[in-house]
């Protein structure tokens, strides 16, 4: 008996960890939704798109498009979500460097199973051009995708006044 409301326990308490979202620095805006399949008895499979701003690199925001696996599992928090995720990112204010940065540092990360599968976008500098480079995959602690999609940001000046910043100067 003790045996058994202690293996109760251990699972409720995975449970409730897994169900519990990952905390971020920050959290994308929703966009919007729309249904992809429809579930006569459960929540639909959708496609979500969400923005979020760059926050090492003021100026530069992100929107990204990600499936989401209704039905029950998608419902509980169960499901595996696929590894289709779009992404463009766009220069909108002018781009000031907050911190000295690696090439392919994480931008945000985010949470796509239950267990050991991530989505990430990640961020670069393409010095010769002067444009930031994102990137966005999911990857998988045994099996990984080779899904991804790219986003450039040519850095220009933001207004008459702007001074343009070199990325390959803040970028190590």
């Amino acid at each position: 008996m003790h045996m058994r409301r202690t293996v109760v326990a251990t699972l409720a308490g995975l449970a409730f960890l897994a169900l519990t979202p990952v905390l971020h620095a920050q959290e994308p805006d929703l966009i919007f939704r729309r249904s992809t399949v429809f579930k006569l008895l459960s929540p639909n499979d959708k496609l979500a798109t969400y923005g979020i701003d760059d926050p090492e690199v003021e100026g530069v925001a992100c929107h990204f498009t990600v499936p989401e696996k209704g039905g029950i599992k998608g419902w509980l928090g169960l499901a595996e979500q696929v590894s289709d995720i779009s992404l463009a990112c766009r220069q909108i204010g002018p781009i000031r460097f907050k911190n000295k940065l690696s090439q392919g540092d994480d931008m945000f990360s985010q949470r796509r199973s239950l267990f050991f599968k991530r989505m990430q976008i990640v961020r670069g500098c393409d010095a010769k051009r002067n444009v930031l480079v994102y990137m966005v995959y999911s990857d998988k602690l045994i099996d990984g995708s080779p899904k991804n999609s790219t986003s450039s940001v040519p850095i220009m000046p933001w207004g008459a006044n702007d001074a343009v910043q070199k990325c390959g100067d803040s970028f190590s």
